[in-house]
């Protein structure tokens, strides 16, 4: 199964694990990326989740994250697809989503993915016959 993980995702680990949701999608995205790390599944990854990790003020966070997604990625949606991206981007920015969340949505389906996971209740309220959203924490 093919994957893509929002920017959201990545941070969240990093969060205040005090309150109970953010606990519990931690722990989901935590199993996820054991999974990614044992090839059970694949990762896409796009140049949108580097341009927003490298927008990230703190520098450990962004090392980490970058690490893993330079390790791990097992499909990427470059630059030189950006067109592509806006193109199919503006679709979901016509339904109300926010113009980064829908293109790393567009990078996903571009990228062939199954899923697209994310913990933006926002961004789960789009509905695509293209591509399954889901939550992170709901997986388990």
């Amino acid at each position: 199964m093919r994957i893509y993980l929002d920017n959201c995702c990545f941070g969240r680990p990093f969060d205040n694990q005090n309150f109970p949701r953010i606990a519990e999608e931690t722990a989901a995205i935590i199993f996820i990326r054991e999974q990614i790390k044992a090839d059970k599944l694949k990762m896409a990854t796009s140049y949108m989740l580097h341009h927003e990790n490298f927008q990230c003020p703190l520098i450990l966070r962004r090392r980490a994250v970058e690490r893993f997604l330079k390790a791990y990625s097992a499909v990427y949606i470059g630059i030189g697809l950006a067109e592509s991206v806006t193109t199919k981007a503006a679709e979901f920015m016509s339904a109300g989503i926010k113009e980064k969340d829908a293109c790393h949505v567009a990078s996903a389906i571009l990228a062939e993915c199954d899923c697209f996971l994310t913990v933006d209740d926002r961004l789960l309220k789009l509905e695509s016959d293209e591509i399954v959203l889901g939550v992170v924490g709901k997986l388990k």
